[in-house]
């Protein structure tokens, strides 16, 4: 992928990060990812993209999307528009998860080594409008994700998960306009990007998946890579800012191993809040508590971040967090939780899967728009 931060939003750009993800060494959809001696095959390198121009580069924002959407769908032949643009039903929604390829084959869309390319310029350039543009946010934070995949194809020995950033899907739920309901998804492996979009607005950004393994500065692909720090920091800052007393109110007797309300899980909510109540901490308390939902909420575009983000700092008060392990936030089954009237944010440390040394599995959910308030 394009290892450099996002700055600006045009077709050059997304062209770069197309002939990025085919030029890594990862193997190709069709072509044998290891041998016997788990050497990786050498992937053909397609010529370079032209970076051209099209009615889309004059509009921004929803309009954007949608127009990138349909030049898309435009592109496609028969074969491939019939795995990019599925039927907007909950059931296609609900076929995400942060497994690897390998562990879950029931994804929506084609991968991205399905698309030629200057249609993977496309795709990325519409993802890059969906997403925020802070550093190790949003887009950023997914390039890296991206980066993590590759790493794990080169130094996950022993091990056939389907890794590698070629593997993620791209689906079109519906039909991209100005009316009506539809989706736009991109995951895989620890990712699941899902924007609903009515009537040209947005009305659900979640289920919104991350993890990474490794879980620790990695480089990759040009670059440092260490896409989830940040919110792992958050939740130790937060964590670590608690009183005695409050730990004690906030902290779960149970020993997480994963999230709760995870892939396949829609809607197992606990029937009760746990924790402590954000109306019981002091307002620089609670200040990190919305710094932490923003690590999240920050991974879609910035302006209906901002929409997002004041939603759940007006139902501040009747937010609950919640804790188990240490405080550091720093070790195996470390597991903090935020659970308000419509935001749920769950981060968990898990052991090693591929790699030696713990690495972070997390979801946001809106209770009330998941799926865009369909399911």
């Amino acid at each position: 992928m394009n290892t450099s931060p996002p700055v600006g939003r045009n077709r050059r750009r997304a062209a770069s990060a197309a002939m990025a993800l085919f030029t890594t060494g990862a193997a190709l959809v069709g072509c044998s990812s290891t041998t016997d001696d788990a050497t990786t095959a050498e992937s053909p390198t397609p010529a370079a993209p032209k970076s051209t121009s099209s009615d889309c580069d004059a509009v921004t924002g929803y309009s954007r999307i949608t127009c990138l959407s349909q030049e898309l769908i435009a592109s496609a032949d028969s074969d491939l528009a019939s795995k990019l643009v599925l039927d907007y039903t909950i059931d296609n929604a609900e076929k995400w998860s942060n497994f690897p390829p390998m562990g879950y084959s029931d994804r929506v869309g084609p991968t991205l080594a399905d698309f030629s390319p200057e249609q993977l310029a496309l795709v990325m350039d519409i993802v890059e409008e969906a997403s925020g543009t802070g550093d190790n946010e949003g887009y950023d934070e997914i390039q890296q994700i991206l980066n993590a995949d590759d790493y794990l194809a080169a130094n996950a020995q022993g091990q056939d998960g389907g890794f590698g950033s070629e593997n993620f899907h791209f689906a079109i739920l519906g039909t991209p306009s100005d009316s009506g309901t539809w989706e736009l998804y991109f995951g895989g492996h620890h990712t699941a990007f899902a924007n609903t979009y009515t009537d040209g607005v947005l009305v659900g950004a979640t289920p919104s998946f991350r993890g990474v393994e490794p879980g620790y500065s990695f480089d990759e692909n040009g670059r440092t890579n260490f896409p989830m720090e940040q919110e792992r920091v958050a939740f130790a800052d937060l964590v670590g800012s608690l009183t005695p007393e409050q730990q004690t109110a906030a902290k779960q007797d149970q020993v997480y191993t994963d999230i709760l309300v995870g892939p396949q899980k829609d809607g197992q909510f606990p029937a009760t809040p746990s924790g402590i109540a954000v109306s019981e901490l002091s307002e620089d308390q609670k200040a990190l508590v919305v710094a932490a939902m923003n690590t999240y909420v920050s991974d879609i575009d910035d302006a209906d971040a901002a929409t997002i983000i004041a939603k759940y700092t007006a139902e501040l008060d009747d937010t609950y967090v919640a804790f188990s392990g240490t405080t550091g936030v720093d070790q195996v089954s470390d597991y903090v939780r935020i659970d308000g009237p419509s935001v749920w944010i769950e981060f968990v440390l898990q052991k090693g899967a591929s790699l030696d040394g713990p690495h972070p599995h997390s979801v946001w959910r809106d209770k009330v728009a998941d799926y865009g308030g369909t399911a």
